[in-house]
């Protein structure tokens, strides 16, 4: 039976890590979801145990091209976020962040519908201002191998502040920082999903640099109830709000606690630091705190026990 309070919500990259979990927590708050993803990233093995509940629909579909669809709030994840997926095709990495936007924003103008876009922290680049405000314009290279994600994410923003000031558009932006836990894909070579992998096959912990540069690591259910609280604020509140845990960690340290908690026999092994790689990363969360009422609560070591034990069952599947 539909409750009077339901609503039908698009989740662009439903079938992705972060989208996946989205789309679980919005079924369980009663909700009605369309799940709307073209599997450059994401995968059916997300939202499987999801295809037969009544009120989730899923959808296969590119948001480069336009949608047609009804719906009363619109989540826009839709984009690969690991360097190795948006530098494997930069041009469509650009595109579904300027043409996505575009399309999703047209889309909510039609509805009338309220949109959030999930932005990023490398909005901020490598930044010279630590920890990180929303406030804070950044420092990012425009022509570098980070630059279709960065720029493109920075872009995007642009369409949603002159979506909302030309058109009324009710918008949200959330800057997401790292974030990890169970769906990662396991390809995707981003800190965390590596070294846990690395770690359980016993292979050499790699780390880009001297392991020096820092990073804070917010576990998905934290960040999931961040952006649920941000759709849910008032339409005067537009962001960008930073989403993310402000404990700061060395990716030095980081690995050393992986290689600790497996059991591990890996060794470390250092390699040269990738162009436009930020040094530190922290977000300033004060904003999310004051207007959302949101705060991690998930510490490092909960999140890592069951990124790990997701990790194990992945290989043993492989295997």
């Amino acid at each position: 039976m539909k409750s009077s309070d339901q609503i039908r919500i698009l989740v662009t990259g439903g079938a992705g890590f972060l989208g996946s979990h989205l789309c679980e927590r919005l079924l369980k708050e009663g909700h009605d979801v369309l799940c709307v993803d073209n599997f450059y990233t994401g995968t059916k093995r997300n939202i499987a145990h999801l295809l037969d509940q009544p009120y989730f629909e899923l959808l296969r579909h590119d948001i480069t091209f336009p949608l047609y669809v009804e719906v009363d709030e619109i989540y826009n994840l839709a984009c690969p976020a690991s360097p190795i997926h948006y530098q494997n095709n930069p041009v469509q990495t650009t595109k579904v962040n300027v043409h996505g936007s575009i399309n999703m924003l047209g889309l909510a103008k039609r509805l009338k519908a309220k949109i959030l876009q999930a932005s990023t922290s490398e909005v901020y680049g490598d930044p010279s201002v630590h920890p990180q405000p929303e406030n804070y314009w950044g420092n990012v290279n425009c022509i570098g191998p980070r630059s279709c994600y960065d720029e493109g994410k920075r872009c995007a923003e642009t369409l949603f502040f002159d979506y909302h000031r030309q058109h009324r558009i009710r918008i949200k932006v959330a800057r997401i920082f790292n974030t990890y836990g169970p769906n990662m894909h396991p390809d995707d070579g981003r800190v965390i999903s590596n070294f846990i992998l690395q770690a359980l096959r016993n292979e050499p912990i790699t780390i880009y640099g001297d392991g020096s540069q820092t990073r804070s690591f917010c576990y998905m259910d934290d960040m999931i109830s961040g952006l649920i609280r941000l759709m849910n604020t008032p339409d005067d509140f537009t962001g960008p709000v930073n989403l993310g845990n402000p404990i700061e960690l060395s990716i030095l340290e980081v690995a050393k606690k992986i290689i600790a908690m497996t059991g591990s026999k890996s060794k470390i092994s250092f390699k040269p630091l990738p162009a436009d790689d930020p040094k530190q990363r922290q977000p300033l969360i004060d904003l999310a705190k004051e207007k959302l009422g949101w705060t991690p609560e998930v510490p490092l070591e909960k999140g890592l026990e069951k990124t790990i034990s997701y990790f194990e069952d992945v290989l043993r599947k492989r295997n």
